[in-house]
Parts: structure tokens; sequence; C-alpha cells
């Protein structure tokens, strides 16, 4: 194999070829994250035939310019295609592949620039979409604590600091309640322009609603305890080229080396070698036409077929207390912590089912219908859905948040979409729903006002009424045991 290092439209370039004389087709990574992070993998797809190529985006690492979030990577993404094409060792074919934000350097490559500079087909896995799906839940609530996290680490700068935020609670543990949240820049002691620029971000959806228009192969990996889960599924239904794979496991964001509590034996997957394999297939057009997949069944060690979904049943949980309750934001329900507070005034409505008689495997959307009262103009409603085990532990399930505005006192019935599950839920579970105001510090706090929760200095405590009868959970129930699938197959079948 031969490597080196060059400088494409002056971006620093990492070049690895295989063995023997070629022209070989094209792998391109370009990251954030530095491409010295990608030798590994470089020499795997070398050692298997594909010149890697890994770049550092515009003023990341080595590469000079000012770095702007989301961006230049259409234009710069197309630079590097037109070189890499022009190069002895490249037979002309080329994959994009990238993970978090590379999957969205890869994803515009395909979708938002001319036709010849456009990659033959493309790896997304856990895509950030773009900076309008990382800001906001597609409901319009405010993601705080993940994008707090990336700025902290990543923004503005030129190397990345993969601790800062934890040095910066360290220092001031309260610093996610200083407000407003648009000058967390002057807490963290470095200027961060582009984080006022995301709260401004509200073209959310533009890259999934291009997937219609997509000529090229797709396969989407996610991991359904991934922030990014919904966005990887609305991108594999959307994508409309000639094939679109989407393998979406008990993972969080770092898929097979962040597997979830719920993931066994059967769930550990080795992506490179799949990945290389789909991009053979890719290239030679030997994948089926169509849509196909497969998603992990979390607590049951199987895959399924990625468009397997439950029949819709209904629930209606019963009220153990709180259908009155204040949503202060001064003591917010935790996202980080599944304690009930027994003591004081109650914080949140809580609900409970009765043990379930059998094994359930819950595999779909779920979602919460209720009605209730806010006793200000703007109010959020945070739903989230924990297993109560038969051995007394709590396991968070799903959460969903969904804003609210309108006169206040007037009672409103409303759906909260808590996105996907697959979830073997073991006989002798139940189920705790949780309907509260806030969701922190995961989710920015609604000021109650009606005005903006980036911009706002002031929070103020909201009265809530629900009303229990009106509460039904539905989850969708797979009708009867489930014939297993190998994912490999199914994904390059």
């Amino acid at each position: 194999m031969t490597a080196f290092t060059t400088a494409v439209g002056q971006l620093a370039t990492d070049v690895r070829l295989p063995a023997g004389d070629g022209p070989f087709p094209s792998v391109l990574v370009r990251t954030p994250y530095d491409r010295t992070r990608h030798r590994a993998e470089a020499r795997g797809w070398a050692h298997r035939g594909f010149a890697a190529v890994v770049q550092d985006v515009r003023g990341r690492f080595a590469s000079p310019g000012e770095w702007h979030p989301y961006a230049d990577e259409a234009a710069d993404g197309a630079a590097t295609v037109r070189w890499i094409r022009r190069q002895p060792w490249s037979d002309g074919r080329l994959v994009a592949v990238g993970a978090s934000y590379a999957a969205h350097c890869a994803l515009v490559l395909a979708l938002d620039v001319p036709e010849e500079s456009r990659p033959d087909a493309v790896i997304a896995a856990v895509p950030a979409l773009g900076a309008a799906e990382t800001a906001r839940e597609a409901s319009g609530v405010e993601r705080l604590l993940s994008r707090v996290g990336w700025w902290a680490a990543h923004g503005d700068r030129r190397d990345s600091d993969e601790n800062a935020l934890d040095k910066a609670l360290a220092a001031d543990p309260g610093l996610l309640t200083h407000l407003p949240l648009t000058g967390l820049p002057e807490r963290l002691g470095r200027p961060l322009p582009s984080w006022t620029d995301l709260w401004r971000s509200r073209d959310r959806g533009r890259l999934v609603s291009r997937a219609a228009h997509a000529a090229v192969p797709l396969l989407a990996v996610g991991g359904h305890h991934d922030h990014f889960a919904e966005d990887t599924v609305a991108l594999w239904r959307a994508w409309a080229g000639p094939s679109a794979r989407m393998l979406l496991g008990p993972w969080g964001h770092g898929l097979v080396t962040a597997p979830g509590a719920d993931a066994g034996p059967a769930h550990r997957v080795n992506l490179g070698e799949l990945y290389v394999r789909w991009a053979r297939r890719a290239l030679t057009g030997e994948l089926a036409p169509g849509r196909h997949g497969a998603q992990g069944l979390g607590g049951a060690d199987l895959w399924l077929p990625a468009d397997t979904n439950g029949e819709p049943r209904t629930r209606r949980p019963r009220l153990l207390r709180g259908s009155a309750f204040t949503a202060d934001p001064d003591r917010a329900v935790r996202s980080d912590d599944l304690t009930v507070p027994t003591d004081g005034p109650p914080d949140r409505c809580l609900l409970v089912t009765p043990p379930s008689p059998r094994p359930l495997d819950v595999v779909g959307p779920v979602r919460v219908r209720l009605r209730a009262i806010a006793h200000t103009p703007s109010a959020d409603w945070a739903a989230r859905l924990v297993a109560l085990t038969p051995e007394g532990t709590a396991e968070r399930l799903a959460v969903g948040v969904v804003r609210h505005d309108g006169p206040a006192l007037r009672e409103t019935e409303f759906t909260v979409e808590l996105g996907r599950l697959a979830r073997r839920l073991r006989a002798g579970t139940r189920l705790r729903l949780e309907i509260a105001g806030h969701h922190f510090p995961a989710h920015a706090r609604n000021p109650h006002t009606g005005g903006d929760p980036a911009t706002a200095v002031r929070l103020f405590a909201s009265r809530r009424e629900v009303d229990p009868d009106s509460v039904v959970l539905t989850l969708p129930v797979l009708a009867s045991r489930p014939s297993p699938i190998e994912p490999t197959e199914e994904i390059l079948r």
C-alpha cells in the first residue's frame, strides 16, 4: 500500500492506495474531527482494494480557512471529488462515507452539488443532517445538552477539546441554568459566534426533502438510542436513489462502540466489513432496487426487517399522582435522573400501567394523547416512558417533547410523539408515564412567556392540569413472535 498527504484546494488530505497498479474505486471521508483519527479505517479500505481519501474540512486541524459549521461542505466536497477523479489511481467511481457531521458532508455531495461532482454511492451513519436538525426536535423544542457539548468541544476553533463541557461544569455546576442561553460563550471563556447563529437555523428537513431526488444508492446506519435516530429513518424513507438500505441497532451515537443495555451478542456487527461489501455491490449495480434493511430488537438479541411495525394498541395508564402540578424551571424535571420525588408538591403527572401478563415486542412509533391545561401562554409538554422491570429497576424507553403556544387556561387536546421503539418487554413489566413541563438539561427550559428560550432572561413557573382519564398511550405491538433475519444478508441483497 502507498500513503501520502497532499493539499486539495489547500485542504489537508491523506491518501492511502491499495497495493498494485490500479486504477481503483475511491472512498472519501471529509471530517471536522481530525483526519489522522481515520488512519486505521483508511488502511482497512485500502487493504480491500479502495483508494481511501480522508480530509480535514475547512478551518479544522491542518486545513486552513475559517470553520463555519454546515456552510462550506458542498463546495469543498465537490472540488475534492473532481480532484480525485482526475488522479491516475482513480477509476472514477467514488463512495462518500461519514458518521455524524461527516455524514452531512457525504450527503450534501449526493444532494447539493452538480451531477459531475456527485459520488456514486453514500454511506451515512448517525447523520447530523444540518444545523436546524441538530438544534431542535421535529416539534421545535431546543436540544440543549448535546448542542452545548458539541459546540464547547468543536465550535469556532481549529482543534477539539472533547472534555470542554465536563471541565466547564466542574467549574460551574449550574452552567446550563444561566440565562440567556446565547450568553454561553462568555461563561465558557472563549468566543463562539456560530453558537448564536445555531438558534437562528430554521431550515429543518431540507436534506430529507432533497433525498426525494437522490440518484445514487444509500446505506444509512443508526441507533435506536441515538438522538438522530428519527433523522436516520426519515432519510432512508425519503431516499429515491436506485436502492436504499438501513441498519438500525440498539446502539447510541457511537453505534457498536456504544451499545444500549438492551443490546445482545447478535447485535455486535462488524460495520467496517459490512461497509466494504455494500460499497462493492453498490458500485457494480448488484443491489436489488427498493428500500430494505434491518432493525435490532433490543432485549431479544435478534434482527427484524427495517419496515416491521407492530399493531397500534392503546393503554390507559392509572394515575398515581400529579393530575395538577407546577412546571417550575428552578426545579425542572431532569433528563438524566429517573428518580421521582415523593415529597413536596408534584412536579409532574405520574401514571402507570399494570404488569404485562406476557412479553411484549414493541416495534414502531410510540405516542401519547391527552387533554391538559397550562396557566401560561406557552408550555412545553414532555412525555417520558419508563419500563419498571419485575426486579424493580427503572429503564428509560422513550421521550417526546412538544411546545404548545396559545391562550392560557384553555383545555387543549394534543399528541406527543415519543419516537420509535424496537424493544422486547418481559412479562411482569409495568410502564411508567411521566408528563412534565421540562426535560432538562437535554432540552432547554421554556420561559412560559411565548418568548425564545435561547434568548430569554427570565423564566416563570407554569401551573398545569392534566385530565388523567384522557391519557392514552399507543404502543405498536407485534401480534406474534417475530421471525428473525440475518442483517448482513438484508443489507447486501
